[in-house]
């Protein structure tokens, strides 16, 4: 039987999980430059048994390298039907985030808070989440990270109104 901590977070958020150790069937890219390499690594260890398939798209160590390549990478394997989504992990999340967002397909955010990943995945299809691995630690962004992929896109009328407008927007 649920406990009521979990009713009130299921009435307030929507339905959770209890097991926080089940596997996904979500597909998972992950990349990030050097700056995100260390968590990233956390990541992969981490979530590699939680999802169904966990592609690692570099980088491979700490050495300088453009963040730009990653999130290419991670977009080529959602576009292709590799991947269903896409984490990406630079020191602050933006530089990923913005080089995502260039790529058509890609619905790409930065969440530091596991309000913002569950939600954008509901009500915005985001398809790809970003974060900072300088910005926040390691457990927290594994909350996150299970937020994001524990959440489903609700094509509810005015989310997909939305979601057509951002759509066309990919076509101007």
């Amino acid at each position: 039987m649920a406990s009521p901590f979990w009713f009130v977070l299921s009435s307030v958020f929507g339905p959770m999980s209890q097991n926080a150790d089940s596997v996904s069937p979500i597909r998972l890219a992950v990349g990030g430059d050097h700056a995100g390499f260390a968590l990233k690594q956390l990541v992969v260890e981490r979530f590699g048994s939680q999802v169904s398939s966990l592609i690692d798209c570099g980088t491979d160590d700490e050495t300088s390298c453009d963040y730009p390549d990653f999130a290419v990478e991670v977009a080529e394997r959602i576009n292709s039907g590799e991947a269903d989504r896409g984490l990406l992990i630079c020191g602050s999340g933006v530089g990923v985030s913005v080089a995502a967002n260039k790529i058509t397909g890609i619905r790409a955010a930065i969440c530091h808070d596991t309000y913002s990943a569950r939600q954008g995945v509901e009500h915005d299809d985001m398809n790809v989440l970003c974060i900072g691995g300088r910005i926040i630690g390691s457990e927290l962004a594994f909350e996150i990270i299970s937020s994001f992929l524990g959440a489903n896109y609700t094509p509810e009328e005015r989310h997909q109104r939305r979601l057509d407008k951002i759509l066309a927007l990919e076509c101007d």
